[in-house]
């Protein structure tokens, strides 16, 4: 039997219940799922505040209950388009199917002749990390917004303190 493999691609800045949602569908189509931390060199900003072995503890934590094989692999930024996708490919086991609403991402694995799917997204409104993390900011409850595991590591390493920190002007 042929096990079919997936890559969803996210900076997962924090990974939230859309991302969770979206690996939900992925893991209805494909047997294994590798989910590829973007921009893994990237921390202590106001935008990527986690490290990539942060938001890893949160993707595992997440996805145990998924009854599906995953990887979690953190892909640094080449800042080379061109051979971005080689560069995920090495980094990666072999998959058939990238998964991702990303035009950048989409186009750049088109491009290269890879099947490329974009799931729905899920109430991109309210599931944004770039909303999560204003919430974090503003002292406004944003828990709810996160599966449980990920909210027990951003308290673990004072993430909303560090994003407070991080965020303050001179």
């Amino acid at each position: 039997m042929q096990v079919t493999r997936g890559l969803y691609i996210g900076r997962f800045q924090p990974y939230h219940g859309g991302h969770q949602a979206v690996l939900e569908q992925i893991s209805r189509e494909a047997d294994e799922i590798i989910v590829g931390i973007g921009s893994a060199h990237a921390s202590h900003t106001p935008t990527d505040p986690f490290t990539a072995g942060e938001r890893i503890a949160m993707i595992y934590g997440a996805l145990r209950k998924l009854r599906r094989w995953f990887y979690v692999i953190p892909l640094p930024d080449l800042n080379r388009n061109a051979v971005w996708v080689s560069h995920v490919k090495s980094m990666t086991p072999p998959f058939e199917t990238v998964y991702s609403n990303n035009h950048l991402v989409v186009e750049l694995f088109t491009e290269a002749g890879m099947h490329v799917k974009r799931p729905p997204l899920y109430q991109r409104d309210t599931y944004s990390g770039t909303a999560i993390r204003k919430l974090m900011l503003e002292g406004a409850e944003w828990k709810h917004l996160v599966p449980e595991p990920v909210a027990e590591v951003i308290d673990e390493v004072g993430g909303v303190n560090r994003l407070r920190n991080i965020c303050q002007s001179d």
